[in-house]
């Protein structure tokens, strides 16, 4: 995973997904940046922020990349670029 921030310039963060846990009326997404910096983050996703997500996801590009079996390979992805 590749992370970008208005607030830290051209930094580029690298991270992974560890865990998803319910928080009351929230899903406590955490994610471990590892480089440049060693950080955890957390991030609080409510009813909304999911039904966001899912119609996010309905779209025909990215049901396409998901279901492609390209993606499931072993390969470093190629890098995305300036985003």
């Amino acid at each position: 995973m590749l992370m970008r921030s208005t607030g830290l310039g051209k930094t580029e963060l690298k991270g992974k997904v560890d865990q998803v846990q319910r928080q009351g009326d929230f899903l406590i997404m955490y994610v471990d940046v590892v480089d440049p910096v060693k950080w955890r983050l957390r991030v609080g996703l409510d009813f909304k922020d999911l039904i966001k997500v899912a119609s996010c996801m309905a779209k025909g590009a990215i049901l396409r990349f998901l279901f492609s079996p390209k993606q499931w390979g072993k390969k470093e992805p190629d890098h995305p670029g300036d985003f």
